[in-house]
């Protein structure tokens, strides 16, 4: 039901990461440095706000603002500059793929940045993005900012993309959002990864969800039920794959695991209850 685990309430901002991403990459891949350790004790603080029933005092409407924060090197699209179309595509995709949750995403500005060191270096390892994130942040708990950049130079150069989770809020809330590499989105240059699910796949950590392979083959998994167990990640779009004994077949077509963007089409109904309670408690949105 409303299983969730979260580390930032008791350990501080946590960041789900994108690995290198350049015309030679042949899979999607999202790294996190939590410990099952922290994981047990993450649930166990979770599990005691729900009995209690703590949460976020406004509770605000499903529907979700989106800032986007388009950062680019200079003034063309190739420089990360993305036309407006492009970022309402990205709205589109995010409905499409959420429309079974109870949320909407619904576009509330755009900012646009040239900044040729942010565009290139920004990334969870950089100061910069500290910087860029006070500087353009808008809205509270509630709203989704989404940071378009190049991730192309730099100790995290090639990356692609990067989310805080729920509970991160409360301890920095300056830090709360996803960052995506700009050509991810639908009609983007990378190939494979071009139709919008990486911020599909990103907003689903910032709304509470872990990959469907976190845990591996153990019994707690992702802390969902109907997920089937996972191994480790997918990548392309393996049909039939079974890395774990029982449960069934690998989700491959889920939004949090590691497929082709074309490969990706579903949450499961227990994914959407755990992002409800998670947005509940620590958002303040009511769905």
């Amino acid at each position: 039901m409303f299983q969730s685990i979260f580390v930032a309430v008791l350990l501080g901002s946590s960041l789900v990461l994108g690995t290198p991403l350049n015309t030679t990459f042949t899979g999607r891949a999202c790294g996190t440095t939590i410990t099952q350790e922290k994981l047990v004790k993450a649930e166990a603080h979770f599990q005691a706000q729900l009995s209690s029933g703590i949460h976020v005092e406004a509770i605000q409407a499903a529907t979700i603002p989106v800032y986007f924060h388009v950062i680019s090197k200079d003034s063309t699209a190739a420089g990360g500059n993305l036309p407006d179309s492009q970022i309402a595509s990205q709205i589109s995709v995010l409905n499409q793929d959420y429309s079974g949750s109870g949320l909407t995403f619904s576009l509330a500005g755009t900012t646009r940045t040239v900044n040729s060191q942010w565009f290139n270096t920004v990334g969870p390892s950089s100061s910069l993005q500290t910087t860029m994130k006070r500087q353009l942040r808008q809205g509270g708990a509630n709203a989704l900012n989404v940071y378009t950049v190049g991730f192309a130079s730099g100790i995290d150069a090639g990356l692609l993309g990067y989310a805080t989770f729920p509970s991160d809020y409360s301890d920095d809330p300056t830090d709360d959002g996803v960052v995506i590499l700009f050509s991810s989105l639908p009609g983007g240059s990378t190939t494979n990864y071009n139709l919008g699910r990486t911020l599909t796949h990103e907003a689903g950590h910032w709304v509470g969800l872990y990959h469907t392979f976190q845990g591996g083959c153990g019994s707690t998994g992702d802390q969902v039920s109907d997920t089937p167990p996972e191994a480790s990640p997918a990548s392309g779009c393996p049909v039939g794959r079974d890395t774990c004994s029982g449960g069934g077949v690998d989700p491959i077509h889920n939004y949090m695991d590691y497929s082709y963007d074309s490969c990706m089409t579903e949450f499961t109904a227990g994914q959407v209850a755990r992002v409800q309670s998670q947005l509940r408690t620590y958002r303040g949105i009511s769905v």
